[in-house]
């Protein structure tokens, strides 16, 4: 009864595996990734030196942190949120706490979120749940949906029926010739969601690296941001 939508209703059970990517749990731990993996980016940019390189001991930790999110660490970052009333700023300073406890990194966390806003890490959060849904469960339920039809159309290949134009009887056709133009346009439309590569934005307010330019003039921030989003598996918005 207290369903927003029929998604999260009576058709919970249909799109469940979805949850894992499009719940605010998943979403606040793909913020959570982005701002790790852009602190060790950061770390390894020779220009930023006042943020050596992590060590592989130290960029295991904060993995490890990806790796332990789960419902319990999503409930930390709530009661944070109840503070900052700031969805992004409470994953922030989830992670700052985390950090702090690193050996060696304790005085470095001002620069996690270093120069971003919260739209860098949201965009970026939203293409790798994309992403990762699509790889994940979308298209391998897509697949299995043309492997089914494909059957079904093999079975009913001799049930004659009569086709339609215009909503009118037009000419005699087959159950099984009529799955398989939905085979073929599901595959089409398979073939286009493997090709397909979210895009990214980043780089401060508007996308020109105001912020660390200012910190750090000689750094090549469209360089090392174009960088950083493919090694998020997305294509950098121009």
């Amino acid at each position: 009864m207290q369903a927003l939508s029929p998604l999260d209703g009576r058709y919970r059970a249909k799109v469940e595996a979805l949850a894992a990517y499009f719940s605010e749990e998943a979403l606040n731990g793909a913020r959570l990734e982005i701002e790790i993996r852009y602190f060790i980016a950061l770390s390894k940019e020779a220009g930023v030196k006042e943020l050596p390189k992590v060590s592989a001991a130290q960029e295991k930790s904060l993995l490890g942190l990806i790796k332990k999110w789960n419902e319990k660490e999503a409930s930390e970052v709530k009661k944070i949120e109840k503070t900052t009333n700031h969805d992004v700023k409470a994953v922030e300073y989830y992670l700052k706490n985390k950090v702090r406890k690193i050996k060696g990194l304790s005085a470095k966390t001002e620069f996690i979120h270093f120069g971003l806003t919260s739209e860098d890490v949201n965009n970026l959060s939203y293409g790798l749940l994309i992403t990762r849904s699509l790889n994940a469960v979308v298209i391998p339920n897509a697949v299995n949906v043309v492997s089914d039809l494909k059957k079904l159309a093999s079975a009913t290949r001799s049930i004659k029926m009569l086709s339609l134009t215009h909503g009118q009887p037009a000419t005699p056709t087959t159950l099984g010739k009529e799955m398989m133009v939905f085979v073929d346009r599901l595959n089409r439309q398979i073939n286009q969601l493997k090709k397909f590569q979210m895009q990214g934005k980043f780089g401060s307010a508007v996308g020109n690296y105001s912020a660390q330019k200012a910190a750090y003039p000689k750094v090549k921030w469209e360089a090392f941001g174009s960088k950083f989003m493919k090694s998020l598996g997305l294509d950098p918005l121009a």
